[in-house]
Order: structure tokens, then C-alpha cells, then sequence
């Protein structure tokens, strides 16, 4: 099927960027009326960031997670709506 001239295609735009101690992925907010700052996630041995520029303030707000909290995420991700226990990997069964 052929698109018309003026059809767009959206896509989503990230880049990753491997460092000495740490591995970055910026996450590029597409281009419309109510667009947000970039994101940046930075992985770590041991936590993970999230940073944003507040146009605001002009300042970086910066939120810091535990590897936990980002395991509770990534398993919430695809769960309905309640209270869970994520089982800790090194926990006795």
C-alpha cells in the first residue's frame, strides 16, 4: 500500500552510550506541543538514575534507584492494578 506524500512516520529516538563506569541511555521525547525534556538513564554497578532538566529552575532533577526497585519496576510493568511481594533471588524458599 502506498502512503500519501505529507504521511509522517513517528519513531521513537534513544541513544546508548557505553562509558568507563557506566552505561547512558538518553530517551529523545518526540516533537509536539506538550513535549517534555529529554531523559537520561544512567546504569550503574549498583543503582540507576533518572535525570531531567526542570525548564523551570534550569537545574537537573536527578532520581536514584536501587537494582530492587528497578526489579519491582520491571516486574510491575505488565501486572494488573494491586499488592505484590517480589521474591528476593537470594531469599530462602
Amino acid at each position: 500500500m502506498r502512503r500519501p506524500a505529507d504521511a509522517v512516520t513517528l519513531a521513537a529516538m534513544f541513544t546508548i552510550e557505553h562509558e568507563f563506569d557506566a552505561t547512558v541511555v538518553t530517551l529523545v521525547d518526540d516533537a509536539a506541543a506538550h513535549r517534555q525534556e529529554d531523559i537520561i538513564v544512567t546504569a550503574f554497578d549498583d543503582c540507576v538514575t533518572i535525570e531531567q532538566l526542570d525548564p523551570r529552575t534550569d537545574t537537573m532533577q536527578k532520581i536514584t534507584l536501587s537494582l530492587a526497585q528497578i526489579a519491582d519496576l520491571t516486574a510491575s510493568l505488565n501486572l494488573p492494578e494491586g499488592v505484590y511481594l517480589r521474591n528476593k533471588p537470594d531469599a530462602p524458599k
